[in-house]
């Protein structure tokens, strides 16, 4: 198995992994491999530096402080608490949040799909809300 580092037009970076370089060559000219974030499928390999196996090194290598995590690591772990957090109401969202608004639904969290025009209306009517857009990965169940 390989593992290859990989980054879409957009800059995001991921791996990906690939039985061969053909592999990931046939799967790429087929525009099947997507960014996990945004769903670009123009990809491009990264330069990667060989795995050496230095069995007779002892250097530790310190790890990067938790407030320096990755920035895109830390979007996805976001967007997995909207996910896990929010229930999903699909084309309903506008309806939906006006009535919790009005009183008339329990209160909670909800997310769902809304044309900028609703968006607008919910806005002028006092209804806060915001776009989130969802990586197609995560448009799949929970793992």
């Amino acid at each position: 198995m390989k593992v290859i580092d990989l980054r879409c037009h957009n800059g995001h970076g991921f791996e990906g992994w690939f039985a061969s370089d053909d592999e990931f060559l046939d799967q790429n000219g087929r525009q099947l491999i997507a960014c996990p974030l945004c769903a670009d499928t123009v990809i491009v390999r990264l330069p990667s530096a060989p795995r050496l196996n230095l069995s007779g090194a002892r250097e530790v290598v310190a790890q990067a402080p938790a407030a320096q995590a990755d920035p895109q690591a830390l979007w996805m772990k976001a967007i997995r608490h909207v996910l896990a957090n929010t229930e999903d109401v699909g084309e309903r969202f506008a309806d939906e949040a006006r009535r919790i608004h009005y009183g008339e639904a329990d209160e909670r969290g909800i997310r769902g799909q809304a044309s900028a025009d609703d968006r607008g209306a919910l806005r002028d009517e006092g209804i806060e809300v915001m776009p989130l857009p969802l990586p197609a990965a995560l448009k799949e169940p929970l793992q």
